[in-house]
């Protein structure tokens, strides 16, 4: 049972957040649990939040935050524990919508918008139905450009259809459509993970200027440098418990892993996983010959060598993506991409020319273009190896179990049985079986396309390591990333992209936080 927070303060220890002089409780939460048939999500949950405050929720994928988030958010009714709001104990929220008629408004880490509706529509989704109000047509354009510019930093054309936004662009149109319901309590479920650097450090502005009017955000993140950034206190969870309350200042990355896992942070051995790049460095495994990003950009020549960890860096829609795209043939550019096997060359004109010559890509957006939901752990492992596991017409299963064995050993993959749904589990260990099926079909080049988006610390130490590991085996990975810290921890080289065109490439020992931060925004620093 965790006690609450205001018994766990030491000696001398500040509560911080909020208005000056406000301690008003908005949110207490009390001994709340929810099981889905055998599987406990939350055992025994317990915080609060005052008004003013931003509270980080944070721990493991499958420790029950996002099951906690959707008790408060209307979508789960808990199987016990008590909700208060304003200090008094609210009956369950049934529906979202009574949630928000409460001022509980959240926004989640799946982009939620109608692609084929116009971003006005998008950022009014909903809001008339759930107030049971009309707004005029002009004070709803009036009131979208408002918020949206202020998010995004430009104006947007409110007429064009969501689809044509970048990501980043369309979950900001979700998190505009929950600013504009006015909320008493915004939560934000790992809505910035589908944010570029720009827009995310814009919204932390307007959070910042939400909290000085007394609104209460409850913030969801698997990255610590956003922790650091925005959270007055942390609540930590583990095994669907609440363990730990931290208020800003008072604690240390190794605190906060301990907190979350039950163990140590990155120790040394882990730190050292990477040898010089000198020494790993092979034989080039791929060319870039005159490639361009847009019709009039400059061209790009560089070469990808075996055993070497290349990150990809830039704001979103400035032309990461679409080199990592070009990289498998999976869009037409000027110029071309040229795989090297035994002294000859071969021109990857499309993801199937990719796949031939021994290039994997494990795509972003992981449920929509990896996960088969309807197949089985061990179905959606096997799908690229499938043609080795077939003889005269016949699938021999034994093959890709006993695989797959060794790959959740290797990975760390938790699972019940290889027969289970992929959808029993986590969103790290998803991710971990999707690498696993395409490090099986014995790739020479892998392309990564934001791989830790939305995992665990946990998860992600695990990755790290494997793809450490994968390089010293002299397999060649490039990575697009939207995290700062996995450019600067991990990458041999880290490629900048700004406007299509390469901006920026910095060596091991050159790649700072500042300079990636610079080059995103056209500063040429100096290395």
């Amino acid at each position: 049972m965790s006690t609450p927070r205001t018994e766990r303060l030491s000696d001398g220890q500040a509560e911080l957040g909020g208005p000056p002089g406000s301690s008003a409780t908005l949110l207490r939460v009390t001994n709340v649990a929810k099981a889905f048939g055998a599987t406990q999500a939350v055992r025994d949950a317990s915080f609060e939040l005052r008004a003013g405050e931003v509270l980080a929720l944070v721990g493991e994928n499958g420790c029950g935050k996002s099951t906690m988030v959707k008790i408060l958010s209307g979508v789960h009714l808990p199987d016990a524990g008590e909700i208060e709001l304003d200090g008094e104990a609210i009956p369950p929220l049934s529906t979202p919508q009574q949630a928000q008629r409460r001022g509980i408004v959240t926004v989640f880490q799946e982009v939620l918008v109608a692609e084929s509706c116009s971003v006005l529509d998008n950022v009014w989704l909903g809001i008339d139905d759930t107030w049971r109000t009309r707004v005029s047509l002009r004070e709803k354009r009036a009131r979208a450009r408002e918020v949206l510019g202020e998010l995004l930093g430009r104006d947007v054309d409110l007429g064009i259809a969501a689809e044509e936004l970048s990501l980043s662009d369309r979950q900001a149109c979700g998190i505009v459509r929950a600013l504009l319901r006015d909320p008493k309590i915004l939560i934000l479920d790992e809505a910035t993970s589908a944010l570029d650097v720009a827009t995310r450090d814009r919204l932390f502005a307007m959070v910042g200027a939400l909290s000085r009017k007394g609104v209460g955000v409850i913030f969801i993140t698997h990255r610590m440098d956003e922790i650091e950034q925005i959270g007055d206190w942390i609540t930590v969870m583990r095994s669907g418990e609440t363990v730990g309350d931290l208020s800003r200042g008072h604690w240390t990355h190794r605190q906060l892993v301990q907190l979350m896992t039950g163990a140590d942070a990155l120790g040394s051995e882990e730190q050292d996983r990477l040898e010089p790049v000198a020494k790993r460095r092979g034989d080039v495994v791929l060319s870039v010959r005159g490639l361009r990003l847009r019709p009039d950009g400059q061209p790009i020549d560089l070469d990808v060598h075996a055993g070497e960890l290349i990150g990809l860096a830039g704001l979103e829609g400035h032309g990461g993506n679409t080199f990592l795209e070009a990289l498998r043939g999976g869009v037409m550019t000027e110029g071309e991409v040229v795989r090297h096997v035994d002294g000859r060359e071969a021109v990857i004109g499309s993801p199937a020319d990719a796949a031939d010559h021994d290039i994997a890509y494990v795509p972003r957006e992981r449920r929509a273009d990896a996960v088969f939901s309807w197949m089985s752990i061990r179905e959606n492992f096997a799908l690229p190896t499938l043609g080795r596991d077939t003889r005269l017409g016949w699938l021999r299963t034994r093959s890709s179990r006993r695989r797959l064995d060794a790959y959740v050993n290797r990975l760390g993959i938790v699972l019940g049985s290889a027969e289970d749904s992929i959808t029993t589990l986590s969103g790290g260990n998803q991710q971990k079986v999707i690498i696993a099926r395409w490090l099986a079909y014995g790739p020479r080049v892998l392309l990564l396309n934001d791989p830790t988006r939305g995992i665990d610390i946990g998860a992600k130490n695990d990755l790290y390591a494997l793809f450490g590991a994968l390089a010293a085996e002299g397999l060649a990975v490039v990575m697009l990333s939207t995290e700062l810290d996995e450019h600067v921890e991990l990458m041999d080289r880290v490629l900048v992209f700004r406007e299509h065109e390469l901006f920026k490439e910095f060596g091991r020992s050159e790649v700072t936080r500042e300079r990636l931060v610079a080059a995103f925004f056209g500063e040429q620093s100096e290395a």
